[in-house]
């Protein structure tokens, strides 16, 4: 169990775990996590952690499919820029690592922001906490677990 599964778990929610075999050549881990799991690559969500006004981390959760757009993921948090946040911090403030940071169960909470293309679907994919692993959740239930926002993050 990961600290993601866990949080889901313990709020009672309903939620779905997938998994399939990270191959450690694939770059792209939400790309990887849409084809081996014959889902629509709108429905799998990335997270990703910036750095707003290069003092305070947030997290955006976008379709793997999308891009980030910066200049929006900065208007949602509050702040005027915004760029990523190096790996190394990422995993130090998520307690993951990258490929498989969770919006679930971070060490250190941060302001989370979802792509509201997810409030499209019954259910959407995020990571649950590693590689190769899955959580299908309700978006509405994301929001509620990691105390977010919907906002439209994708140019």
């Amino acid at each position: 169990m990961t600290p993601a599964i866990n949080i889901a778990k313990k709020a009672g929610i309903v939620y779905q775990i997938h998994t399939y075999t990270h191959d450690p050549l694939c770059e792209s881990y939400g790309t990887e996590a849409s084809e081996k799991l014959g889902i629509p690559a709108e429905r799998v969500f990335k997270t990703l952690v910036v750095l707003i006004d290069s003092k305070v981390m947030a997290v955006a959760v976008i379709p793997v499919s999308s891009m980030l757009s910066l200049k929006q993921i900065a208007k949602a948090a509050g702040g005027k820029k915004a760029e990523m946040a190096a790996g190394a911090d990422v995993e130090r403030s998520s307690g993951y690592i990258l490929g498989g940071v969770s919006p679930l169960g971070q060490k250190k909470r941060l302001k989370t922001f979802i792509d509201a293309s997810a409030e499209n679907f019954t259910s959407i994919f995020v990571s649950a906490g590693r590689r190769g692993l899955e959580i299908e959740l309700r978006a509405n239930d994301l929001v509620k677990l990691c105390d977010g926002k919907f906002a439209l993050l994708c140019g």
